[in-house]
């Protein structure tokens, strides 16, 4: 039902509001609304929180947005975890539609007198309705005196009554009627981590593997990997992402490069969880017992790193759900278990499950299974496919892991249809990988950041992965060096999360074949033995590249927000300019620009437009900024030109250190 004032269009709202939105401790949260009404008097409207202890927070003021008349927003910042509600209050503006037409009518010599009274009449209203101080009162009596002072130049009375110190104790002290209520409508404020974060994903079995004197492989142990937490806690990485560490099917077991074939040392995809060792609550034995699993998570807490696990509802055709609830795989015509396709991809390794034989067992092994783990301090999961499992359960299961942990982050790896990606974070999903991957051309770049940071932020926060042991893109095959720096530089800076897969550091370019997203002897099927130490030694390596993008983004507040972005232009439709701005609450900003040439094969010269007002800056205003990576300082203005040479640097990331 309208209300007297009408409020309609209300953001963000999930699901109609079934759902919370998403925000995070200390970013700014944007609310916005369409607010109207009948005839010229003015109205005001407010949002209006109220956090997850019931407390109802002063109102925060709607502001004119955009060019559409009627268009109101604001950004409040949630300062606690957990469920919270915002409000729209719009009234009829007393206040307002009083200075409206005093602003017109008295300089026009037409009801001047009526004018002074009816504000006499609301600075009375304030007086008896607010509490106010000392230096409020003064105010207010001044104003008073100057409207009864009937035979004053009109003028001067008026400038008493619009100064300064008269318009704060308005904006203090509003005057409503009519007011009318939206909402409330819910959101949820999750830790920091939800939002901002480095990730490392790295495989235990390939840390610290070896080969033995006969020439078979030894696996990489919790106990070997955790000597590789140092370099990644070093490089400035906040989460060490690992595979499933589950025992591995031997039944249908892929051998390299997802072959059929394999031999008797071929250690298998982690994807296909389950053997005769256990399924997805037991360790595989050449990685460790709990106990070592726990020593790492202990190692990685120490270095100021979390642990984020895999969590893949599968089973290998010899895992123990197989023989012991055989009714939670799809059984087809002929009468085996139908293993998992996509095709033409086929995963013989693997039975999906079906959710729709027996939910409520299901569902109550799940939780156990994620329970468990969350016992040893794993507290971010990382969920494979998800959008092949129904979107009630994920509603369930996650609504279940925050009543009781609410710190718990989940990650959606679902690489599919838009409906299903936001679907998935409106039901939960703190983080989703997303489409950047496939993006490298400017235009869709653009398109895609203001999608991300505009229309779907209350849905999903994205995680920009610049490789995974699934895909390494075309960019990456025949970009050369480049293109890692490229891709690197605007995943780190464009989004608050991203992440890499090992071995990006170390350039691995090679596809299985022409045309294929597929590494050459793919991780995910054979242990991958890599020399760190002579890489790091030879300079082949882009290790310190990653590691100042990750100490440019911990120094800059400005790359830990989502909803911060602004486009800018240049005159090259290969060299992407964007800035972040933060400010905070004393005032001071932190701006960073950056400038990308998205071609790796080429220097690009160009003109670099700026966008002045969205940095907080004039038009005319000059500027310093410096470069991240070279320490060179160079004074900006709205027209800058820029050269890039991806062969020594393609990216500018730009900090503005002064202003003039």
């Amino acid at each position: 039902m309208v209300g007297r004032i009408p409020v309609m269009n209300v953001s963000p709202l999930v699901d109609l509001g079934r759902q919370p939105a998403k925000a995070t401790v200390g970013e700014p949260f944007p609310v916005f609304a369409t607010v109207f009404r009948e005839g010229h008097d003015q109205l005001g409207a407010e949002v209006v929180l109220t956090d997850p202890a019931g407390v109802q927070r002063p109102p925060v003021r709607l502001l004119p947005h955009g060019e559409e008349p009627n268009e109101y927003a604001v950004h409040v910042t949630p300062d606690v975890e957990g469920p919270w509600t915002f409000t729209i209050q719009a009234w009829s503006d007393v206040i307002g539609t009083w200075q409206h037409d005093a602003g017109i009518k008295i300089p026009a010599g037409v009801d001047v007198e009526l004018m002074f009274t009816e504000a006499r009449l609301i600075l009375e209203r304030i007086r008896v309705a607010e509490t106010l101080d000392a230096d409020e009162e003064a105010v207010l009596s001044a104003a008073v005196a100057a409207a009864e002072a009937v035979g004053e130049p009109a003028g001067a009375r008026q400038a008493v009554l619009t100064s300064p110190e008269v318009d704060a104790l308005f904006a203090a002290h509003p005057v409503r009627e009519l007011v009318t209520l939206e909402g409330p409508y819910p959101f949820y404020v999750d830790r920091e981590r939800a939002l901002f974060g480095s990730w490392y994903e790295f495989f235990p079995r390939s840390e610290g593997a070896s080969v033995d004197a006969s020439g078979t492989i030894v696996s990489g142990t919790f106990a070997t990997a955790a000597e590789r937490l140092p370099a990644v806690a070093e490089n400035g990485f906040d989460v060490v992402y690992l595979p499933p560490i589950h025992p591995i099917g031997e039944v249908n077991r892929k051998g390299p490069n997802n072959t059929l074939t394999p031999g008797p040392e071929d250690p298998g995809s982690p994807w296909a969880i389950g053997s005769k060792d256990g399924g997805h609550d037991a360790i595989h034995p050449d990685l460790g017992t709990f106990a070592d699993f726990d020593a790492f998570v202990a190692r990685a807490t120490s270095l100021g790193l979390e642990v984020a696990l895999d969590l893949a509802l599968q089973a290998a055709p010899d895992h123990p759900w197989v023989t012991d609830h055989p009714e939670w795989f799809t059984t087809r015509a002929d009468g085996t278990i139908a293993y998992a396709e996509n095709p033409p991809k086929k995963y013989q390794d693997i039975y999906p499950i079906n959710f729709d034989n027996d939910p409520t067992g299901i569902c109550r092994e799940v939780l156990r299974i994620v329970k468990l783990w969350m016992s040893h301090g794993v507290r971010i999961f990382r969920v494979d496919n998800p959008h092949t499992k129904p979107v009630a359960f994920w509603e369930w299961l996650l609504a279940e892991i925050r009543r009781t942990d609410p710190d718990v982050i989940f990650l959606a790896e679902a690489f599919t249809k838009p409906a299903m990606m936001r679907g998935l974070g409106a039901v939960g999903f703190h983080q989703s990988y997303t489409y950047f991957t496939w993006r490298t051309a400017k235009w869709e770049i653009e398109e895609y950041l203001t999608e991300l940071s505009t229309e779907t932020d209350h849905l999903m926060r994205p995680n920009f992965f610049v490789n995974t042991p699934d895909i390494l893109h075309g960019f990456l095959q025949y970009g050369g060096p480049a293109a890692f720096k490229i891709r690197a530089a605007l995943a780190a800076t464009s989004s608050p999360t991203w992440g890499v897969y090992a071995g990006y550091e170390l350039f691995e370019h090679v596809a299985v074949k022409p045309g294929s997203e597929e590494y050459l002897d793919t991780e995910k099927f054979q242990v991958r033995i890599r020399d760190w130490e002579t890489a790091e030694a030879e300079g082949r390596t882009l290790t310190p590249y990653l590691r100042r993008l990750n100490e440019v983004r911990r120094d800059h507040r400005s790359l830990q927000l989502l909803r911060n972005i602004t486009l800018h232009h240049s005159d090259d439709d290969h060299v992407l300019v964007y800035s972040k701005r933060a400010t905070a609450a004393d005032g001071s900003d932190d701006r960073v620009i950056v400038v990308i040439n998205l071609d790796p094969h080429a220097t690009r010269e160009t003109t670099v437009r700026l966008d002045m007002p969205s940095l907080g800056l004039d038009w005319a205003d000059s500027f310093e900024v410096t470069d991240a990576f070279t320490g060179e300082t160079w004074t900006w203005h709205d027209h800058n030109y820029v050269r890039l040479d991806p062969a020594h640097e393609p990216a500018h990331v730009l900090t503005v250190r002064s202003l003039r």
